[in-house]
């Protein structure tokens, strides 16, 4: 008997932690009746064909098939669901996961081709489903299987009737078995890891708030699991805790344990409540290496209304503080969260809402949209807030009674800017001078929306190095700013990122330079026989190497440090731009600022939002 568990992930470097969570527990509970020989994994994308997953899952020749459920892969599974009975109709399907756990009687008359699904957590009722299955076959005595009828959190279809059994009792998570002792298959892939379940919060639009028992895994257990991502050189480890410093704790014990065994290279990320944080969490925080740690904060609005009626608490005052002290140990990458299309949130109050958070310095700012989520309070509250959303997933808001569809598409618009010119962290030096000529920054992108429509970038969006010139054409087109420094700081974006191998069609003519520049690497040799080298890391390169793995480029007008003045200098200086040595936030490269003599001006260099 084959059982075959089924993922459509969103991305090639995403997993599925369920579908290994349900093969491990099977594998060590079920291991006197050697049930882990019977389960089969196969991990597809979105972006594979449907003939191609058809084609995948056929070949395996499956006993039972099992899809894992959420809003990104739901219309793909259903549509396979349809064809897979059309070639298999003796093969049972079921489904689980929080897509269809909240709507499985609705699924199961809608799908007449689905045999069952599996309701909340599936370790313990796949268990029971995989013995009923694996018993029914081999009739094995070890095998002592239970009727569908008598497993726990299952709908399923009996003849004609749709049967739901009892509801299945929450997992003790430190009964979970470690999901990664063998990391092959899993290179290149984002590693999950959940050192706790549920919420205390009761956040309307979240399914989250639906489970308010917060179970903690055994700290033994966790500190043995994160040592092995550790030990293996792991590049991330997304925590998937949903508020994940609701236990304080809990939280400082892990965060303690990453200080003290950092290995260097390991990344966690955590999704936590800013506000929740005390003085003794950001003490030790703010002495993490840089890069180790990255928090997702969702703050989701500022408006004090909206914040009571979704049922979120949160002070907004204290929370901006918190992230202040965050940001003061330059370590911490930090992704804050928004969304639109939500009660009392009109336009104009989601403008302030992004003002305030913009103005915290977030390396990530997430402009999202309403998702109405089966099973939650804000899909209970549609008619109440006028709230209309797309029938197919991902079920997001079209218009609310504060806000039209026509602003939800403006939003995408200003959305799109958002991502390609602030999270892209490619332009860090011209948006903080083009700033200056909105009456916010909401306002700044609002213009460049209504410049790329205008255009048709949106239509036609431009490559990467061309967004540059097109941030050059909208400077000179909505600002009365200076074109020659706006040409200057886009120079210093693009080589802060890369060598480009193609200059820059703004940027200054480097022949009349090259010689001066060449003279600095020579200089730098003879330096280095002195012992007074400014680049030690590349004291086994001759001037030929270094120029191919430095830049150096002029720049004549004061645009460096925290607080520039954008004026015109009395006379250039020389940036040297050093990319074996990255800012670990924001992967820019390290400089060193000269004067045309070459001598290291002592300028604090700012190469971050914050």
């Amino acid at each position: 008997m084959k059982f075959l568990l089924t993922a459509v992930n969103a991305k090639y470097i995403h997993t599925n932690p369920a579908l290994y969570s349900l093969k491990a527990y099977a594998s060590q509970y079920g291991a006197e009746e050697a049930l882990g020989q019977h389960i089969q994994i196969a991990e597809y994308t979105i972006n594979n064909r449907m003939d191609e997953i058809l084609s995948g899952i056929y070949k395996h020749r499956p006993d039972v098939i099992a899809f894992s459920c959420y809003i990104w892969n739901i219309t793909e599974i259903l549509s396979l669901v349809k064809e897979l009975h059309k070639i298999m109709p003796y093969v049972p399907i079921w489904l689980g996961g929080p897509e269809v756990s909240f709507r499985a009687g609705e699924v199961m008359k809608s799908y007449p081709e689905l045999t069952g699904i599996m309701v909340g957590e599936g370790e313990e009722t796949f268990l029971e489903l995989l013995r009923y299955y694996a018993g029914k076959e081999t009739a094995s005595e070890k095998c002592s299987r239970k009727a569908l009828d008598d497993i726990g959190g299952i709908v399923f279809r009996k003849g004609a009737e749709i049967v739901r059994t009892e509801e299945r009792a929450l997992t003790d998570l430190s009964r979970l078995p470690f999901l990664y002792d063998d990391l092959s298959g899993f290179e290149h892939k984002i590693i999950y890891y959940e050192s706790s379940r549920g919420c205390p919060f009761r956040c309307s639009y979240c399914l989250s708030s639906i489970d308010k028992k917060v179970r903690l895994r055994n700290m033994d257990i966790v500190k043995k699991e994160l040592q092995f991502f550790l030990d293996n050189n792991v590049p991330q480890v997304k925590f998937i805790d949903r508020t994940f410093n609701c236990n304080h704790d809990h939280a400082m014990e892990i965060w303690q344990y990453i200080r003290e065994h950092d290995n260097g290279i390991t990344n966690f990320h955590f999704e936590i409540a800013a506000d929740l944080l005390n003085e003794e969490e950001l003490v030790l925080l703010n002495t993490l290496r840089p890069g180790a740690v990255q928090m997702e904060i969702g703050i989701q609005t500022t408006n004090p209304k909206t914040i009571e009626e979704i049922r979120r608490i949160m002070d907004v005052d204290k929370l901006e503080r918190i992230v202040c002290r965050l940001h003061q140990g330059n370590n911490i990458h930090i992704h804050l969260d928004l969304i639109a299309g939500l009660p009392y949130e009109d336009y104009e109050s989601f403008g302030n809402s992004f003002n305030r958070v913009y103005a915290m310095k977030p390396e990530q700012l997430q402009l999202g949209f309403l998702k109405v989520l089966s099973g939650s309070y804000m899909a209970e509250k549609c008619e109440d807030y006028g709230l209309l959303y797309t029938d197919m997933p991902p079920y997001e808001v079209l218009k609310t009674n504060w806000l039209s569809f026509e602003d939800v598409c403006r939003l995408k618009q200003i959305e799109e800017m958002v991502e390609l010119y602030y999270n892209s962290n490619q332009f860090t030096h011209t948006l903080p001078y083009l700033e200056q000529f909105f009456e916010s920054p909401f306002a700044l992108f609002e213009r460049l929306a209504a410049f790329y429509e205008r255009k048709g970038y949106f239509i036609s969006t431009p490559s990467r190095i061309y967004r540059y010139e097109v941030l050059l054409q909208f400077a000179e087109a909505e600002t009365k700013g200076d074109s020659e420094l706006v040409k200057e700081l886009l120079t210093m974006d693009v080589y802060l990122r890369e060598n480009a191998k193609s200059r820059p069609a703004f940027a200054k003519d480097l022949n009349p330079y090259k010689e001066k520049i060449n003279s600095f690497f020579r200089l730098e040799e003879r330096r280095r026989e002195r012992g007074e080298h400014l680049l030690p890391a590349y004291e086994k390169y001759d001037p030929r190497g270094m120029i191919r793995m430095l830049h150096m480029e002029p720049f004549s007008y004061d645009i460096l440090g925290k607080n520039p003045s954008y004026e015109k200098e009395k006379e250039e200086k020389f940036v040297l731009f050093d990319y074996q040595n990255r800012n670990p936030l924001t992967y820019e490269g390290a400089v060193v600022i000269l004067d045309r003599e070459f001598n290291r001006v002592e300028k604090p260099m700012d190469t971050s939002k914050q």
